[in-house]
């Protein structure tokens, strides 16, 4: 039996979406998708347990699971692994399609020198993907809260010129170019490359000097 993996998001185009590439993955391959699996993610560590068991116990050996992406599996690289590992003992065929990986239990040899290197390398954009998917659902749950995300209107971000910004008002009001102050005055200061006359100019109008 093909199973596609989908784990529920309270947005419902991010949902539709896993289930068009698991089943536009499938068509390529050939492969009928013969049901979904539709696990909906708890914060509460147990909760989470417990879904994850519930995938586990509808799976039997020899079937294919389809996911739309890595971090599909768990919220941290650990959880990851401890379901792919579960899955392996389980005897799961496991596709994933935006790292596009295959991991068969039945050719362990394979697996551990070949899919592990592989995870070992996927390791930092996948805590970055979960780390940005988590931020979102923090966001999203804030503005639903009422909360008004962003900036203060009218506020002013910090720059790298701030410390330097009396001294530069100062050369400019005593008639050198932005030219010379970056020049001369700037970059011994930060380092080639780290300041230009564009940007200065910019900050000195944002801060109406």
């Amino acid at each position: 039996m093909t199973v596609g993996y989908i784990r529920v998001s309270t947005d419902t185009q991010v949902t539709s979406n896993q289930k068009n590439e698991i089943l536009n993955y499938a068509h390529v391959l050939h492969v009928k998708v013969d049901k979904f699996i539709d696990v909906t993610m708890s914060s509460r560590k147990n909760m989470r347990d417990r879904l994850m068991d519930a995938l586990f116990t509808s799976l039997s050996l020899g079937d294919t699971l389809i996911i739309s992406e890595l971090s599909r599996l768990g919220r941290s690289t650990q959880e990851v692994l401890q379901t792919i590992e579960k899955l392996m003992k389980i005897g799961i065929e496991l596709h994933i399609i935006k790292q596009k990986m295959v991991i068969n239990p039945n050719n362990r040899n394979d697996f551990v020198s070949k899919a592990m290197l592989t995870l070992m390398s996927l390791f930092s954009e996948l805590e970055r993907d979960l780390i940005s998917q988590r931020t979102v659902e923090a966001l999203k749950a804030r503005k639903e809260q009422g909360v008004i995300l962003g900036k203060p209107k009218g506020s002013i971000q910090k720059s790298k010129y701030d410390i330097y910004r009396d001294r530069v008002v100062e050369l400019h009001n005593m008639g050198l170019s932005l030219n010379k102050i970056v020049s001369k005055h700037l970059e011994p200061a930060m380092g080639k490359g780290n300041c230009s006359v564009a940007s200065l100019s910019v900050y000195l109008k944002r801060r109406g000097l």
